[in-house]
């Protein structure tokens, strides 16, 4: 029937893309529609479509925990997911759209609402499509569904299973009100509907910027990869006040039994794109046993919006759709017209995860010698001289180059005597040096700074903020800015203030002119090869420590030392050695330490360490982080009379911390959809 009371105002603000352009961004805007004007042809299916797509719930520039999804802003600067911190945003990780003040609800079911309108209505038309042309477009309509339900999911658990168009006010109130539904059932809605969308979608996409089979498989992977995670490590459970319902967590004695399901269905799907042959990892500038190379080949990987190890991007283009990452996190010295920069700064504890390090026992990076006193370094480089090229091609590191400038990130000068080597800073009061979270949070704190304790005279030089320097006269007679031209500084946190700066995704051909606030055009990739072989590998590891063969017969281990090492050749990583292979639960660390040092700042880590459900502890590294995790940088010095540099690591001068109670993996329904319905269900004890 037609439903002329239902306006849609059409407007595009997509540009979803698999190429380098997007017939969703070719169209004319349409004003109001019925079923007969939306479902007459091809065009108008486009214009359909191009709206749909235009509130898809990916998570590219314009997504961060803190803001979601959103149109009227440009970018926040990163995802602050414990591989980086924002000035602005450490506590993202707990509270989903604190800047907001809003949850993907009403807007999901919005587009919910256009989905199932195709996939209800469309069947009326059919006679108007060609049979492939009909299957894809309804195959559309259950991949944005899948997608959507997906969303809310991995947010809310249980959901109101919402299928088919509700029409007010033809139907009553009483069928109107669709309560939650459990946790599991929610998740085997998203299952069937990716299952729909992969056998109506064709293998390539019928339209630039539609769904194909293998983007529905690829994120099915990711999806049912999640809701085994769930399945498994998923704590806690509850039932709604209102209806009854086990609206979080499953069923303890079926638990088990869903999670090797979904694990299952995660490694089927990623080993049908593995298999297809349509995509492989990016080499196109990687040569064996060349760093420099296998670290242009990581960067460019980023910007080729052809490379086939891209499954699925999201493309900008100026001035018609455009965000600003590069001016958010641009280094300081190079700050752009907007005055932003390093507004995500990756944590040493993301950088010690990479090979090449000399490090501790302990995994921590080496900055003491065997008698307590700083390492020195001829070069500010010298420290990661050896580091694997994809440490490098993510984060910039004190010295690297950009844009034909050395990145300057010097926290402070020391003029101290070396003879005997160099005592840690972090003293106060002629005390024990203190590295723990009580200990100096800053070091205009610390005794060489303030001339206490064994310290005579001040040594430490440092700078307020980028305008504001102690100068040191140097040995040669030039003066020098205690501070990097890029930080980090003691109270401005416009610079490195972990000592590091993002690389990832930064434009190193932007002239400085255009390093603007809505000016960056680089596209996001939101799926891509690389994740699906992590997906496999890491469904195959969780069915092997559950027991379970591998469906199609392949070994599990085997599986995961191919896909893992393909992921490490291509990064210059250290290949697998023994140690890591040696039981189910080394492979698994093996695994989800591949994943945090592959797929950093690309939106995915943070819905990692929630499924794992590691937010609160990490009990596969035996931590407990209770209380919230803190998180540490690393800060270069320059001695004048050694004329060399020495490395200080501890917690970030910020001492920003993420806290979460478990509760809090699930986020709050919005309030007022709670106090208004007779149905829907508060999460409990919330």
């Amino acid at each position: 029937m037609k439903l002329k009371r239902y306006i849609y105002t059409l407007f595009l603000i997509g540009g979803l893309i698999i190429s380098s352009c997007s017939d969703y961004l070719d169209v004319p805007p349409k004003n109001v529609i019925t079923n007969d004007d939306v479902f007459a042809n091809s065009a108008s299916m486009t214009v359909y479509l191009s709206r749909m797509y235009s509130q898809m719930p990916y998570e590219d520039f314009k997504y961060s925990p803190a803001r979601q999804f959103f149109d009227d802003w440009l970018v926040t600067p990163g995802t602050n997911e414990g591989s980086s911190l924002g000035r602005d945003a450490g506590e993202a990780m707990v509270s989903e759209g604190w800047a907001r003040n809003g949850a993907y609800w009403t807007r999901a079911f919005e587009l919910l609402r256009d989905a199932n309108r195709l996939i209800e209505s469309l069947p009326n038309y059919s006679g108007n499509f060609e049979v492939a042309e009909y299957n894809y477009l309804m195959g559309e309509g259950y991949y944005t569904r899948a997608i959507v339900y997906y969303a809310l999911a991995k947010r809310y658990g249980g959901m109101p299973l919402v299928t088919k168009m509700l029409n007010y006010p033809e139907q009553p109130i009483s069928e109107l009100e669709v309560p939650r539904s459990t946790e599991e059932e929610t998740w085997n809605q998203v299952l069937a509907d990716f299952d729909k969308a992969i056998q109506l979608l064709p293998p390539t996409s019928s339209r630039k910027g539609g769904a194909n089979k293998f983007i529905a498989l690829s994120f099915k992977s990711e999806a049912m990869l999640y809701a085994g995670s769930i399945a498994k490590y998923n704590k806690i459970t509850g039932f709604g006040d209102k209806t009854g319902v086990r609206v979080i967590g499953f069923d303890p004695n079926t638990a088990a039994a869903a999670s090797n399901k979904y694990f299952t269905e995660a490694y089927n799907a990623a080993r049908e794109v593995i298999n297809s042959g349509k995509y492989s990892l990016y080499l196109n500038k990687w040569s064996a046993n060349d760093k420099n190379a296998q670290y242009q080949n990581m960067v460019d990987m980023f910007f080729d919006a052809g490379s086939k190890e891209n499954i699925l991007i999201k493309q900008y283009s100026f001035p018609d759709l455009t965000h600003g990452f590069d001016s958010y996190n641009i280094p300081r010295q190079l700050m752009g017209g907007n005055g932003y920069s390093a507004g995500n700064c990756p944590t040493l504890d993301f950088v010690e995860l990479f090979d090449g390090i000399n490090k501790n026992a302990d995994g921590t990076i080496k900055v003491f010698d065997e008698n307590g006193k700083y390492i020195l370094f001829d070069n500010i480089t010298d420290i990661f001289a050896n580091a694997e090229p994809r440490l490098k091609a993510n984060v910039m590191l004190p010295g690297s180059e950009f844009k034909g400038e050395t990145i300057d990130i010097r926290r402070g000068i020391y003029t101290g005597s070396v003879a005997g080597g160099i005592n840690p800073l972090r003293v106060v009061n002629g005390g024990a040096p203190d590295y723990s979270i009580s200990g100096p949070s800053n070091y205009n704190q610390v005794d060489a700074y303030t001339a206490k304790g064994n310290y005579s005279t001040k040594q430490l030089f440092l700078s307020r903020d980028g305008s504001n320097h102690e100068v040191v006269k140097l040995p040669n007679g030039s003066d020098l800015n205690a501070a990097g031209r890029s930080g980090p500084f003691t109270a401005d946190r416009t610079g490195a203030f972990t000592g590091f700066v993002i690389r990832k995704w930064q434009n190193p051909n932007m002239p400085q002119a255009l390093v603007l606030e809505a000016r960056s055009e680089q596209h996001f990739i939101l799926m891509r090869y690389a994740e699906v072989l992590l997906n496999a590998a890491e469904a195959a590891t969780e069915l092997m420590i559950a027991g379970k063969a591998l469906p199609d017969g392949a070994n599990a281990t085997d599986l995961v030392k191919d896909y893992i090492g393909q992921i490490r050749l291509r990064a210059g990583a250290n290949a697998i050695t023994a140690n890591e292979v040696t039981s189910s639960q080394d492979i698994l660390k093996m695994v989800r330490k591949e994943r945090r040092k592959e797929l950093g700042f690309e939106n995915k880590i943070l819905w990692d360490i929630r499924r794992w459900r590691t937010q609160h502890s990490d009990p596969l590294n035996g931590s407990t982080q209770a209380d919230g995790a803190w998180y540490r940088g690393l800060y270069p010095f320059y001695s004048t009379v050694a004329d060399a540099y020495f490395f200080d690591a501890g917690f970030e001068e910020a001492r920003k911390r993420f806290r979460i109670g478990e509760q809090e993996y699930y986020f709050m329904i919005p309030s007022g959809e709670v106090a208004k319905s007779p149905v829907i269900d508060q999460q409990p004890g919330r």
